[in-house]
């Protein structure tokens, strides 16, 4: 699994049509409030054009793609934090996920906006309003209890303590999470709750074919909002990417040419994601199997050997690898190794994106 990323916004912005054509789940979508009753998950698998070419080369018996689930949650009103519309619930299944892809409405069209206009700006600070008051909930009666657990001078709370009250006046000032300086480390020590401001967000901007090309205003204002808190965009027409998710790879292609596209929006947001969260992928090849992994950036070639298996992690023995860049030119791991650009590393070597690795272990 890549990452899981939760599809948010408010409802009639296209979040279900644009999971239909992301995960082709079908998932129920129609011209009114809370169709989507339970959150729907479809899993996507990832494509990657390296590990296409390595499966050219390689030629293995079978193949096996990272994959991203995207979790459909159904739309969030004023008041939700407070039980409005589907309340809590659907915030519970934010917490869940790794990331928030959050839809915002950059069309007009005959579409019934729930707040009567369209205005993305207001939408965005309706769904942040939400998910801040549900923060600053948990937050205060985090503060209560350990307050009170910690008059027994147990260390461990008082850290804890200590974190979550650097939480309480920025918050209660109206600050995401993430927005506070130094906010990794706080909630890094604080893992147990979670909070749905501290999640990193791409703004995903549901537009009409005409406007994938050329901001429209509505676009403009949403990219503007991103940049100064920090986020990304992704310009996506939730129309397009059902009528690609129903072609062939071939017609996809010829299909976003026509449009003037490079590529679908499920691939923008596979990117933005891995982006947002700090993710690369490592590959395993031989003539058995080619198959992708992902990993998060930074990470040691030891750790890298557990997403396999923890005991190829706990009998590490070295990784044997070649560079994506350098298997591009060679075209042959066997080739690789007799010209020296396969690498024996050790644990501690930190692991590349692209690297291809094959793993020696003892057990």
């Amino acid at each position: 699994m890549g990452f899981n990323c939760g599809i948010v916004g408010l409802p009639n912005v296209g979040k279900s049509t644009i999971f239909n054509a992301l995960t082709k789940a079908g998932a129920a979508s129609a011209n009114y409030p809370f169709c989507t009753i339970d959150p729907n998950t479809g899993i996507v698998p990832v494509m990657d054009d390296r590990q296409d070419f390595i499966i050219q080369y390689v030629k293995p018996k079978s193949v096996v793609l990272t994959t991203i689930e995207f979790v459909d949650i159904a739309g969030l009103v004023k008041g939700a934090s407070k039980g409005e519309g589907l309340g809590n619930q659907f915030l519970t299944n934010i917490r869940q996920v790794d990331a928030i892809a959050h839809v915002v409405r950059c069309f007009e069209g005959e579409v019934t906006h729930v707040e009567g206009s369209v205005d993305p700006i207001r939408d965005i600070e309706i769904i942040n309003t939400e998910l801040l008051l549900s923060d600053m909930e948990i937050v205060d009666r985090a503060v209560e209890r350990t307050k009170k657990a910690s008059k027994r001078g147990d260390k461990v709370l008082m850290k804890k303590l200590e974190l979550l009250e650097k939480l309480v006046d920025p918050v209660a000032e109206g600050k995401l999470i993430r927005e506070i300086p130094d906010f990794e480390s706080i909630v890094e020590g604080l893992p147990e709750y979670s909070f749905l401001t501290a999640k990193p967000v791409m703004y995903v901007m549901n537009v009409e074919e005409d406007e994938l090309l050329e901001d429209n205003d509505h676009a403009k204002k949403v990219r503007e909002h991103a940049a100064k808190e920090g986020a990304v965009c992704v310009k996506i027409c939730g129309k397009i990417e059902q009528e690609i998710s129903e072609l062939e790879a071939d017609e996809a292609s010829e299909f976003l040419a026509d449009l003037g596209l490079k590529k679908s929006g499920l691939t923008e947001m596979t990117e933005q994601g891995y982006h947002l969260l700090d993710l690369i992928t490592f590959f395993t090849a031989g003539e058995k199997e080619v198959r992708a992994w992902t990993l998060t950036k930074g990470t040691s070639a030891q750790k890298a050997a557990g997403k396999i298996h923890s005991d190829i992690e706990r009998g590490f023995i070295r990784a044997e690898t070649v560079s994506y860049s350098d298997f591009e030119q060679i075209k042959s791991l066997t080739k690789a190794k007799e010209l020296g650009k396969m690498r024996l590393e050790g644990k501690e070597y930190i692991v590349q994106d692209g690297d291809i690795i094959y793993f020696r272990f003892n057990v």
